[in-house]
């Protein structure tokens, strides 16, 4: 994504609400670009004079065209460009010449592109595209793009113009609107973020569609997403699975635990953004953010009027991480009572045929589990909404149930959500624009759900960073434990030792058992190069004799070894992301990290709550609280710890990656045993004698 570029002007405005439009190569021919985007253009004809150029002159959609920019009475603020490639170059700099200030570029393979964009930016213009699918903007009427869109609430901003409209045409059958479309094209001049920035101020937009392939420019790109977000705009983000944001290269196991697709999803959830992973996933989401007026929680009561329907929306549910919990006893009681003898009454509520008898029954049960104070949301699913295509005289009664569906919603102040066997159009629409999604699959009415609950409320805190540490980076443990003790992460006693003498005066000082290390090499198990439980002097210069042996001269390290019973190991790690920024890591440690990648990654830094949510979230977190009759560790210093190592990665720059593991943890809190630091810079030199197989 380009990035760093000098903006000619702050706005936009002459590309999203041009005081006048010029399509150059307009076409009546209906499969040509030139005539879809001056019919487009020609809608807008009661805000701006339009003018349509084709070199044969005639006439287009009963209007005459000029043969070229100059001889248009005026200079037109936007030129949509619907000429082969081999021409744009001519044209844009004659508009140039002219004063055009914005240009629509829909060509692809345009030769030089990039001299292209240099030469428009020089001039004070701006260039959207090329190869773009056009730009359509519901509040200033102008629509130059391949498609038909509806005014609303959504803006999509897409790096993949198809892609692009197929999200306008699932929002379509979603009854949810645009407010604004964009087709970014190549970004030769105009990137993603830009146009997402002028979203902030664009009063039409309440929620935002995005597309990106390239996240190059993450860390800017989620920061503005933050900023949109608080601004009362979210985003639903569709990306590829193997996005270009880096993947560091690290000689830890950090690299190979967390990657891009993790990274995008935690640089998500710390911008208050909703990742998705379908166009249909997106629009039935969509539906729901431009909708809805109240969202609550992931609580849910289904209300069905089939046994079947309602056990499967169950299971759908559970799966989309969602709850059913049981309704309390009033609840239950008054169900009871409107329903026949017999009907499920606990959750689901299966209506047992009762809305067959009387429609009313649809919101009266609704209502009713509305007003259950375990329940944030209701799923109505089955039947309701084909009473009007199977019965014609059931039209008007269904529509009022729908009516008093949105009153109920609006009433309790919580979320309600149909999934229609047939989401007959009149009644869609009713509930759409009323604030009640509606949908044909189960699956995506659960969806919905999930979506407005992980967008509900608050983004988390910002949390500020740690102020920088001093101590260079340099490779090796040593200089890994000296880094942790600065910023005070507890280390076991240990000392530097290089032959026989430093032996001897190291094991007089310190306790045993020891631990003999070579400082050099980051994979220590793999290489033999650590020795625990070594009881003596003797036992640690045979050790050392053997290691030396093996991996050659250089600086080893004896310490203390941990022997503190009910220890669990694990691993707490940060990660620079070149193109994401920073992140923290917390996992089960020891040598089988890699085999169980039992992991939690967030974006750096986070809150001691954050971190607690991020243990909390391991696979191997009951170990944490206690196994067997085992006593739980110190919960509160393993998050700490996450904070503390959160707060240097997000701090430090020059950090690539630190990660410590093992860390023991134990009843009386945490001790790193080993770590190892990388720095940013790839370039940075490694000791020679550094074997570690391991890249």
């Amino acid at each position: 994504m380009p990035s760093g570029r000098a903006r000619p002007d702050g706005s936009l405005r002459a590309l999203t609400a041009p005081t006048s439009v010029a399509v150059v190569g307009a076409s009546s021919r209906p499969d040509k670009w030139g005539h879809w985007l001056a019919s487009g253009a020609l809608a807008g004809r009661d805000r701006r004079p339009v003018y349509l150029v084709n070199r044969s002159g005639g006439v287009v959609l009963g209007r005459s065209c000029f043969p070229d920019l100059q001889s248009l009475p005026e200079v037109p603020e936007l030129v949509a460009l619907c000429v082969p490639a081999g021409e744009v170059h001519q044209v844009v700099r004659t508009g140039l010449a002219m004063g055009v200030r914005a240009f629509l570029g829909i060509a692809g393979g345009i030769p030089d592109e990039d001299r292209l964009a240099a030469e428009v930016r020089a001039h004070g213009a701006r260039l959207l595209g090329a190869n773009s699918l056009g730009l359509y903007d519901a509040e200033s009427s102008l629509c130059l793009a391949w498609g038909r869109f509806s005014p609303g609430a959504l803006a999509i901003v897409t790096q993949s113009g198809q892609l692009g409209s197929e999200l306008v045409i699932q929002c379509a059958q979603r009854d949810v609107g645009i407010s604004r479309f964009v087709s970014v094209g190549n970004q030769s001049d105009l990137c993603a973020i830009e146009l997402l920035e002028d979203l902030i101020t664009h009063e039409r937009t309440r929620a935002i569609a995005l597309y990106l392939e390239d996240l190059s420019d993450g860390e800017r790109l989620f920061g503005l997403l933050h900023t949109l977000r608080e601004a009362g705009k979210p985003t639903l983000l569709l990306t590829v699975g193997e996005s270009s944001a880096s993947a560091q290269v690290a000689h830890s196991h950090t690299g190979s635990l967390t990657s891009s697709p993790e990274l995008v999803q935690a640089a998500a959830r710390a911008a208050g953004v909703l990742c998705v992973r379908t166009p249909r996933e997106l629009a039935s989401i969509a539906a729901g953010l431009v909708g809805v007026h109240t969202v609550t929680g992931r609580r849910v009561g289904i209300v069905g009027d089939s046994g079947g329907q309602c056990a499967l929306a169950a299971d759908v549910a559970s799966e989309a991480g969602l709850q059913v919990p049981g309704l309390d006893a009033d609840t239950r009681h008054r169900l009871a009572s409107l329903l026949p003898t017999g009907a499920a009454t606990v959750n689901p509520v299966d209506l047992a045929g009762a809305g067959e008898a009387d429609l009313t029954a649809y919101a009266t049960v609704v209502d009713t589990v509305l007003a259950d104070p375990s329940v944030d949301t209701v799923v109505l699913t089955g039947y309701f909404g084909r009473y009007g295509t199977d019965v014609p005289s059931l039209t008007d009664p269904e529509l009022q149930i729908a009516h008093r569906l949105v009153a109920m919603a609006r009433e309790h102040g919580k979320t309600v959500v149909v999934h229609s066997m047939s989401p007959r159009r009149q009644l869609a629409e009713t509930l759409t624009r009323r604030g009640i999604p509606v949908t044909d699959d189960i699956a995506d009415a659960m969806s919905t759900v999930r979506g407005l609950a992980s967008l509900q409320g608050a983004t988390p805190p910002t949390v500020p960073a740690r102020g920088a540490t001093t101590s260079t980076i340099r490779p090796g443990y040593w200089a890994a434990r000296s880094l942790l003790q600065e910023i005070g992460v507890p280390t076991p006693a240990g000392r530097l030792v290089q032959d026989a003498e430093d032996i001897h005066d190291t094991t007089t000082r310190l306790i045993g058992p020891y631990v003999l290390k070579a400082d050099w090499i980051e994979h220590k198990s793999e290489m033999a190069a650590v020795h625990l439980g070594l009881v003596d002097e003797n036992a640690v210069l045979s050790a050392f004799d053997d290691m030396r042996a093996r991996l050659g001269p250089g600086e080893y390290v004896v310490e203390e070894q941990d022997v503190r019973p009910d220890c669990v190991e694990i691993l707490v790690a940060g990660r620079r992301d070149d193109a994401l920024g920073p992140f923290v890591v917390v996992g089960r440690g020891g040598t089988e990290t890699e085999i169980w990648h039992d992991v939690v990654t967030e974006r750096a830094p986070v809150s001691r709550e954050s971190a607690a949510a991020m243990i909390a979230q391991l696979q191997c977190a009951p170990l944490l609280d206690g196994w067997r009759g085992r006593p739980p560790v110190d919960m509160h210093a393993v998050a700490d710890l996450v904070v503390t190592v959160s707060q240097l990665v997000a701090s430090r720059k020059d950090v690539g990656v630190i990660e410590l593991n093992p860390v023991r943890v134990a009843p009386d809190g945490v001790l790193a045993v080993d770590a190892v630091v990388v720095p940013t810079d790839p370039s940075s030199p490694t000791p020679p004698s550094t074997k570690d197989p391991h890249p």
